[in-house]
């Protein structure tokens, strides 16, 4: 369906937004009949000088802007621009006055809920409450909606207009402005935190008790799960009607979201990225955490163990607290343990918990030591955490704007005064990637034979979440910045829905550059080049090299350079050709995205399905397959050829070896028939599997076929052989 005829479509279903979107078709009829007019009007025929004494398109001339005929005037591309601009203020007039009047029943809402607290919670108020809130959900996510589709359509018909008349480029211009615009820059997640409050109070919520020992041990069923970006609402809106926003920090500005760094330690070999991605027992990875987009006052440290869940043990999350300035000390070996356990006992801990806190110190501390560990990659991003306070039976994050950066402190012994990248500090195309997915996970502590609650599996089954078996950040970082020290990668880089984040990490390299006109050629390419050319077991160092190298070889030869747009869809147009800031500006928000909460569509949505591991008893399957079919194959064969040899040697009758022979004729030729097909299918599925293709492994008609053919010589030997019988 064409972009018009959808926007169409939408009008046409949703009464309340009749009439309020851009106008693309009168934008698109404009635009054509400008071109038409246009003529020699063309990008790069004015000469790159000026003078300030004459003007380069004096009125009446043949190189003013073109003029055309449209609804009973004249227009030129000055009222184009005209009217762009007009439906920019008519959105955006629209967008602020619906919100405005939601934000207004939103606060009624809030009023009515703790004037039902107040009077006894009666049930049936309570039902029309909850329903009333879920409704104002619901329009916040229509007008979400709206404004997708009506950035979407500013996006086409702009570059609509560059490429119909190139002499006059507007597209960045114009959309950097609307991305400045507060229809699309405001955050309005506070509307989400405040219906988070009354699913909760109308709920009844109790909160747990908080547990505030120094060392923290957890351990939960987690599952996680790729969100694509348009669904990222949604996904909120479902579940803060089952689990409260949980802010364990609290902060002024009522957002549902909250930055998270995190430093992850490992050594020049990759030691921890390989133990984790190999999933050896015992693996472990140790992170530096602190929450906010202030400077950090307070660093956890924490230890993931890997255990295998088939000896019964489950992994465990252990960890401990630092001052920030006490890390770089921790890390050289200058902070004892004797030190940290004084200082917890200046600052009032309990005895018990210093006793807790003194063996994850000391093996932390012997592991960097004995690994030669060292701050090797950052991952930020901006968590929302769904959760009755300080009760962890049922857990949601969803973590949006994941940006990993990789560190060049040095690793243990060679650390002098920083532990962490300096945030104004830019960073190269190479050392930075941002992944164009949300992330949700699901964590669960439940009693023995305790269900999930429905709800759980109701959003697990709705299509807007996509599990991707033991996703991890520090794995992914590692493989996409770190390619020349990985062994391995993780399957799920194979994904194409990543292949544009992968290239823009890729490291500065002529033959890797490209012209702005081939953009479309490269997004052409790199499918065809991910599917053919890297081979599923290509787990080497150089597969994100091989993947590289691949889409430039596909490109024609004039290709010379890689340019990102000043402004686009893309998150990593955050970067500068040379370098870059990291920190998410305006508190977590990607630049090139549109949505009210910050977490950004990307130009190629996620596939519904997310490709897996292929085990290597899929490969033996086809090949047992392929066997079976050759067995048939070899068993009809071996009695035509019988038959053969005995017509020859049987001393029946003319008409009996006359028979013998044609039985024999019509077998031979299904059973080479067979043989053909098995190789055919064996090659077709393989080459399938290898290179991860969805849809269906099965020949639905090719075992027809060949039945089809055996029952009819079958039946011709079963009627001749009738024929002689009778005739005899």
């Amino acid at each position: 369906m064409k972009f018009g005829r959808y926007l169409e479509k939408q009008e046409e279903e949703n009464e309340v937004y009749r009439g309020r979107y851009v106008d693309y078709r009168k934008l698109k009829t404009m635009l054509k009949m400008l071109a038409e007019v246009a003529g020699g009007t063309v990008a790069g025929n004015k000469h790159p000088v000026t003078s300030l004494t004459f003007t380069d398109n004096p009125t009446g001339g043949y190189s003013q802007s073109p003029s055309a005929y449209f609804e009973g005037r004249n227009i030129t591309e000055n009222d184009f621009f005209r009217e762009i601009d007009g439906e920019i203020s008519r959105v955006q007039s629209f967008v602020e006055t619906t919100l405005g009047n939601l934000v207004v029943r939103l606060n009624a809402l809030k009023d009515a809920v703790d004037a039902w607290d107040d009077n006894g919670k009666n049930e049936s108020a309570a039902e029309n409450l909850a329903t009333e809130a879920t409704a104002l959900g619901e329009e916040f996510l229509a007008v979400e909606k709206y404004v997708n589709v009506n950035y979407t359509a500013l996006s086409k018909i702009l570059k609509k207009h560059d490429k119909l008349l190139p002499a006059t480029p507007c597209r960045q211009f114009y959309m950097s402005r609307v991305h400045h615009s507060d229809w699309i820059s405001s955050n309005y997640s506070n509307i989400f935190v405040d219906l988070s409050r009354i699913h909760s109070k109308l709920r009844n919520d109790e909160s747990g008790i908080e547990n505030t020992d120094a060392k923290q041990e957890f351990v939960r069923t987690t599952r996680k799960y790729w969100v694509r970006a348009e669904d990222v609402s949604a996904v909120k809106h479902i579940v803060l009607q089952h689990l409260p926003v949980f802010q364990a920090w609290k902060g002024g500005d009522g957002m549902d979201a909250q930055l998270v760094n995190s430093v992850y330690l490992d050594n020049s070999r990759l030691e921890l990225y390989h133990g984790r991605i190999d999933k050896r027992p015992g693996a472990i990875a140790v992170r530096f955490r602190w929450y906010g987009s202030k400077p950090p006052k307070t660093v956890f440290v924490e230890r993931k163990t890997h255990r295998d869940s088939w000896t019964g043990e489950a992994s465990v999350k252990e960890r401990f607290t630092l001052d920030e300035t006490q890390v770089v000390p921790f890390l050289i070996g200058q902070y004892s343990l004797g030190d940290h356990a004084e200082a917890m006992r200046n600052a009032g801990k309990k005895e018990d918990d210093i006793e807790n806190m003194k063996q994850l110190f000391s093996e932390a501390r012997q592991q960097i030591d004995s690994k030669q560990l060292g701050p090797t990659l950052r991952t930020q991003y901006m968590r929302t955490a769904f959760q009755i306070p300080f009760d962890a039976t049922v857990r949601v994050s969803l973590d949006t704007n994941l940006t990993m950066v990789t560190e060049n402190c040095g690793y243990a012994g060679r650390i002098t005064d920083r532990w962490c990248r300096d945030p104004k500090v830019s960073v190269m195309r190479d050392e930075i990637t941002h992944f164009p997915h949300a992330i949700l996970e699901v964590k669960l502590s439940l009693k023995e034979g305790q269900d999930a609650p429905i709800w759980v599996q109701e959003l697990l089954n709705s299509g807007m979440v996509f599990e991707v078996h033991k996703f991890s950040k520090f794995i992914h970082g590692c493989a996409t910045l770190l390619p020349d020290l990985v062994q391995s990668v993780p399957y799920w880089m194979d994904d194409m829905s990543l292949r544009d984040s992968i290239l823009a990490s890729a490291p500065e390299d002529p033959k890797l550059k490209s012209p702005p006109n081939e953009a479309k050629e490269i997004a052409e390419t790199a499918p065809e080049v991910a599917t053919a050319e890297i081979e599923p077991g290509n787990r080497n160092g150089n597969v994100l090299k091989t993947f590289y190298s691949a889409v430039v070889n596909k490109l024609p030869p004039s290709s010379t350079e890689l340019t990102h747009p000043l402004l686009s869809e893309d998150p990593q147009t955050d970067l500068a050709h040379t370098g870059g800031t990291y920190v998410p500006s305006g508190g977590g928000r990607r630049r090139g995205c549109c949505n009210i909460f910050g977490a950004g569509a990307p130009r190629n949505p996620l596939p519904r399905k997310v490709p897996m591991r292929v085990e290597p008893k899929t490969f033996f399957a086809n090949e047992r397959t392929f066997l079976s079919w050759l067995h048939m194959a070899v068993t009809i064969g071996s009695i035509s050829s019988a038959l053969v040899a005995l017509a020859s040697q049987s001393d029946a009758d003319e008409a009996s070896s006359r028979m013998i022979d044609v039985v024999a004729l019509c077998l031979l030729p299904i059973s080479i028939f067979f043989c053909v097909y098995a190789m055919y299918t064996f090659h077709w599925r393989a080459e399938k599997i290898r290179r991860r293709e969805d849809g269906n492994y099965d020949d639905r008609r090719g075992p027809l076929v060949l039945a089809g053919t055996l029952a009819v010589a079958l039946s011709a030997i079963m009627i001749m052989t009738m024929f002689q019988i009778r005739s005899t």
